[in-house]
């Protein structure tokens, strides 16, 4: 299905938007959502996003890099990126920017949707998706038990780290210093890495964090 948002004189709206239309049905989403488009499904409702910016590519292929890099040397998990399907809850599938799957759940994550729990869930986020990122999205993966949630907010320049610890969920506005994982063992980044711009040389960086996992 091909989908362009429009204004009232008929213009093509570029973005960034985020467009919701209801009725839909899970198998529906399933047949129909594009394979080259970040589409959602909530409850009955589709969730279209506007198509990504360069800046926000580069943060995603940067982590990307980072995060496969360093399971694969540590033979640890499997990483993936959207618009892989997860779902997240039984009326909910999400397409996260990035995603690590635990080395228990890797020989399952197989086919559309995928029915796995991630360890870590990372989105990069934009003016047009932050309160969906920062409130409904962040709902659902508490509610799914998903240890670690990002969410890297380049305008802001700050990572919002939502955790569950036991019943407990911890929230955190991290701007600096070093982000470490408690939910990918022994992974950490520089937080000024993720708002330098240009970004660093991905693989000088994985060089460093391995070299003190």
């Amino acid at each position: 299905m091909r989908v362009m948002v429009v204004g009232p004189q008929k213009e093509l709206i570029p973005g960034p938007y985020v467009v919701r239309v209801g009725g839909w049905t899970l198998e529906r989403y399933l047949a129909e959502a594009p394979e080259s488009q970040i589409w959602e499904f909530v409850r009955g409702e589709v969730v279209m996003h506007s198509p990504a910016t360069a800046e926000h590519q580069d943060v995603v292929i940067f982590l990307l890099r980072l995060l496969a890099g360093y399971c694969e040397a540590k033979g640890w998990g499997k990483v993936l990126a959207g618009p892989a399907a997860l779902r997240v809850l039984p009326d909910v599938v999400r397409e996260p920017d990035l995603f690590v799957v635990p080395p228990e759940e890797v020989s399952v994550a197989r086919g559309v949707p995928l029915t796995v729990r991630p360890a870590l869930v990372v989105e990069v986020t934009s003016p047009a998706t932050r309160s969906m990122d920062l409130q409904e999205k962040a709902l659902e993966y508490q509610e799914a038990g998903i240890p670690e949630y990002w969410v890297i907010d380049s305008e802001r320049r700050e990572v919002v780290v939502q955790r569950l610890e036991g019943s407990a969920v911890v929230v955190e506005r991290l701007q600096g210093g070093r982000l470490l994982s408690r939910a990918v063992p022994g992974f950490w980044l520089e937080m000024g890495w993720l708002f330098q711009e240009p970004l660093p040389p991905a693989a000088v960086c994985l060089e460093r964090i391995l070299s003190e996992a």
